[in-house]
């Protein structure tokens, strides 16, 4: 592996340290009674409001439609995250270390896998908030779902749910393409090494 691609690959990992303190999703809900917006951070270990008061007045908006409660100390992927992000900083600065093309191209597929995983686990997090209702919540309406986008915006009722990557989700996508263009170099090199080479 050539120096330049390690060091992409060593700065990849380390801005991944960069997830702990920022949030990496938000979702955001927009109501006339809520003019300002309710926002919800998604962090590596942990669910906040965008005000000490906006998760307690999310959860009593899922209260009247029959949402589930939003506990974070019960969602077991925010106890697992912090370890997957330590395990794909030290893969890779391990790799980088190493300087083994084999495991710059293991950690890229790696993290791109974790992503679909977590993007696939994030959809079906909402799905369920959004189509598990309570029978009994004071507002029904027949044949209608509340889940959230997975990303964009959507009407739900009168109000507009919008869902995005924050900071965090964002250096985690700079520290993907960081790595995608250290293979492309890679890949590069490793035909002009072969181009460069003359039969005996």
């Amino acid at each position: 592996m050539s120096i330049f691609s390690r060091g992409l690959l060593a700065l990849a990992s380390l801005l991944l340290v960069l997830t702990y303190f920022f949030p990496l999703w938000r979702i955001q809900l927009i109501a006339p009674q809520y003019p300002e917006g309710l926002r919800m951070f998604i962090w590596v270990n942990r669910i906040t409001g965008g005000t000490e008061f906006d998760l307690y007045n999310i959860n009593l908006l899922n209260h009247y439609i029959g949402m589930k409660h939003i506990d974070p100390n019960a969602i077991p992927e925010l106890k697992v995250l912090p370890f997957i992000m330590a395990f794909l900083i030290a893969f890779g600065l391990i790799s980088a270390l190493l300087a083994k093309r084999i495991l710059l191209y293991a950690w890229v597929g790696t993290f791109i896998a974790l992503a679909i995983i977590g993007l696939a686990d994030f959809y079906k997090w909402e799905y369920d908030y959004g189509h598990n209702l309570d029978p009994s919540a004071p507002i029904k309406i027949p044949g209608l779902a509340y889940q959230p986008p997975l990303i964009g915006s959507k009407q739900l009722l009168n109000m507009t749910a919008s869902s995005f990557p924050d900071i965090g989700g964002y250096i985690a996508l700079v520290s993907l393409l960081l790595g995608i263009a250290a293979v492309a170099l890679e890949i590069k090199l490793s035909k002009t090494a072969k181009m460069e080479v003359k039969p005996a």
